[in-house]
């Protein structure tokens, strides 16, 4: 593994059945590095997270985060996830749930309650912190999932879907405090299917059929291929297998 990358797949492979999901897959992520994937619904970005996360292994490659072999537990807790379909506790309220994910991350609770109200606040929720998660809204558990991923300051960051149902407004402010998160030196992978959150992205990876057919950042890919916009290049690289 490079000394200075935080991420590192080789040749991962995963299956579901005789199905291939993820070939030949080669990525390396490296600190304050907002990497996105881009790709039609099905192509394996959420297969390829889940592995990045420790949450799924690989059928054969290899996936090193933080410089250790995944998964592996001491490291999946360095690690901020929001996955595609929210994890929460419906019956408990948003600082109760932050207050179970931050021990499960090693946190303290006064540690845990004075991050809470920046995180709780970043994502326009510090007025119902005390409100049960089964009287938010979608949007709201959305927002909630992110402020609970950002909770501990991870220096690894896996992000599913992360704006979906989230207004223009508040997504403008999340995405100000993903910028500052790299700056500070935060690895971010993500997947979206909102264009200009790729532009945003230091690099991209265009996904089709389980395989990461282009990488390279937006101006690059879009120069490649000779168009003038991120959604174009998204609309050529989802139906072109070959690489480019």
């Amino acid at each position: 593994m490079s000394a200075s990358s935080v991420i590192l797949l080789q040749q991962v492979h995963r299956s579901f059945g005789k199905k291939p999901i993820l070939q030949e897959i080669d990525l390396e992520i490296f600190p304050g590095q907002i990497y996105g994937l881009l790709g039609p619904s099905g192509c394996g970005k959420t297969t390829l997270v889940k592995i990045v996360a420790g949450i799924l292994e690989p059928a054969s490659g290899e996936t090193y985060v933080l410089n250790e072999r995944m998964p592996k537990l001491s490291v999946m807790r360095q690690i901020g996830y929001m996955a595609q379909s929210d994890a929460l506790y419906t019956s408990l309220t948003a600082l109760e749930n932050m207050l179970f994910f931050g021990a499960m991350y090693g946190m303290s609770t006064a540690q845990i309650k004075a991050r809470a109200e920046e995180v709780m606040t970043l994502v326009n929720l510090a007025e119902d912190r005390h409100k049960p998660v089964q009287a938010y809204s979608g949007g709201m558990r959305r927002r909630l999932s992110l402020a609970i991923a950002i909770l501990h300051c991870p220096p690894v960051l896996i992000l599913d879907e992360p704006t979906v149902g989230i207004d223009p407004v508040l997504r403008k402010s999340i995405w100000q405090e993903l910028q500052e998160l790299a700056r500070q030196g935060t690895a971010i992978l993500l997947t979206t299917h909102v264009m200009d959150e790729a532009d945003k992205c230091h690099t991209l990876a265009m996904m089709r059929e389980g395989r990461l057919i282009a990488k390279g950042t937006s101006r690059e890919l879009q120069e490649r291929i000779g168009v003038s916009g991120i959604e174009e290049a998204f609309i050529y690289y989802g139906g072109n297998a070959h690489e480019s």
